[in-house]
């Protein structure tokens, strides 16, 4: 039987040098058809399959001609195949209209694929995604279950059912909380959020949150609490406001409870405050111990916590090993940061200069007047305001900014300028470094431990 080429398969974009694909003559432009004559949905399907040392590859090269490659190869060794689409499928939108999404609070004219809304069960395995499980099918339960992808993050937002309906305007998100038991009988690890919104799903409702969630402990094995992003572009959106400093600590006493409560039971804290609900307390960031080996990082979950033992340990590294003491290190740079971090980047800082004193360095707290001043994030700065804050400060030879202020891989910043306006704009040599405390030392001294 012919098959059409065309419209079936997975596209191969490139084929890694070395790899079992190149040695096959596989080559940028085929298809993927089948692997042991099964149809290949999605990544998935396809890395399930060629877990196997002995498989069948179905080919069709792009003259309509299809090969049946017999491979031999070490068990999960992978192919070196790389496709059309990272998914091998598209993307699925989300079917929510959320009272706190941000992507609805953006500002119109930005480029279209800022505004895609994602809620991709695979994303959230893949990427890290938070996922709401409304666009879960039985049929992607299944085959998470199968599969045994772990961890999946949902972002729950509360275990009322009725509110949570209300809250991601749609009347199955309640109903969708069911999947949750059918994940923890399959064994899948499950890590959960929970925007919180001022007089919606705080107070007793976030407490009755808690207290479901930690019924599937251990399969649930962790739950964050982020304050909702709230830019200046609301009109028309559900009104919320923004959390005060009595709020805030209402809220960790809330969380602290909890955590006493799980550490007891299980041995682990469970509930997390991310850390702008410190920073807006003005309370002291928990110990490392409490952050249950920081499974939530990247929702802002201990980052501000880890960043400062990893330049603790950096600097100790240097003055264990004598690498501190010296008046040779001369230079003159800076660093632009969001609000939220501003204060811990402006200590690490001054450190570093006490023991490098012919070392200047300037650290630029930078207003998010793009989205609001209420938005403190690094990740949400923008290009234009970095040029317009920084012009005529004092930069010296190198800005420094946090790699989480670009796309991905890419040089853009969210209101599309590139890194090289940047340095047009400010006259300045700008370098992306990566956010830890190892990174702070590195960028000043070069002195990589």
């Amino acid at each position: 039987m012919s098959i059409n080429y065309k419209k079936t398969g997975h596209m191969v974009s490139k084929v890694l040098p070395g790899s079992i694909a190149e040695e096959m003559e596989i080559e940028v432009g085929d298809r993927l058809l089948s692997i042991n004559d099964t149809e290949i949905e999605d990544i998935f399907d396809y890395q399930y399959l060629v877990q196997d040392s002995k498989i069948d590859v179905c080919i069709a090269k792009p003259d309509g001609e299809e090969w049946i490659l017999e491979i031999e190869k070490d068990p999960d060794e992978d192919l070196g195949l790389v496709f059309e689409s990272g998914l091998m499928d598209e993307y699925r939108h989300c079917s929510n209209k959320c009272i706190f999404c941000f992507i609805d609070q953006m500002p119109k004219g930005m480029r279209e694929t800022l505004y895609f809304k994602d809620d991709d069960s695979r994303l959230s395995f893949l990427q890290g995604n938070y996922v709401t499980l409304t666009n879960m099918s039985d049929k992607d339960v299944e085959r998470i279950c199968k599969y045994h992808l772990s961890p999946i993050n949902v972002s729950v937002q509360t275990m009322n059912p009725e509110l949570r309906c209300m809250m991601l305007h749609n009347r199955f998100a309640g109903e969708a909380l069911k999947k949750i038991d059918r994940l923890c009988e399959a064994g899948i690890v499950m890590n959960g959020q929970i925007v919180l919104c001022k007089g919606v799903n705080d107070g007793k409702e976030l407490e009755f949150s808690i207290e479901r969630l930690m019924e599937y402990m251990p399969h649930f094995q962790s739950l964050s609490v982020v304050p909702v992003g709230l830019s200046k572009y609301r009109e028309g959106l559900y009104p919320l406001e923004p959390f005060t400093k009595e709020d805030a600590k209402e809220v960790l006493n809330t969380i602290h409870r909890y955590q006493k409560i799980c550490y007891e039971k299980h041995g682990n804290h469970f509930v997390h405050a991310s850390d702008e609900w410190y920073i807006l307390a003005d309370m002291e960031l928990p110990d490392e111990d409490n952050y249950d080996g920081y499974n939530q990082l990247e929702n802002g979950v201990g980052m501000l916590r880890l960043l400062l033992n990893e330049f603790e340990d950096a600097k100790n590294i240097r003055l264990s090993n004598k690498m501190i003491p010296s008046e040779e290190l001369k230079g003159e740079i800076s660093m632009a940061t969001g609000l939220l971090a501003y204060p811990y980047i402006k200590n690490m800082a001054d450190e570093i200069m006490s023991f490098y004193p012919n070392m200047k360095i300037h650290v630029y707290g930078i207003v998010n007047e793009f989205f609001g001043e209420k938005i403190t994030v690094s990740g949400l700065l923008t290009g234009g305001d970095l040029m317009k804050q920084l012009k005529d400060k004092k930069l010296g030879e190198i800005l420094i900014l946090p790699e989480n202020v670009l796309r991905s891989g890419e040089d853009v910043f969210l209101d599309d300028y590139h890194v090289s306006d940047l340095e047009k704009t400010l006259q300045v040599k700008v370098n992306i470094v990566k956010s830890t405390g190892y990174d702070f030392w590195n960028i000043v001294d070069g002195k990589e431990v």
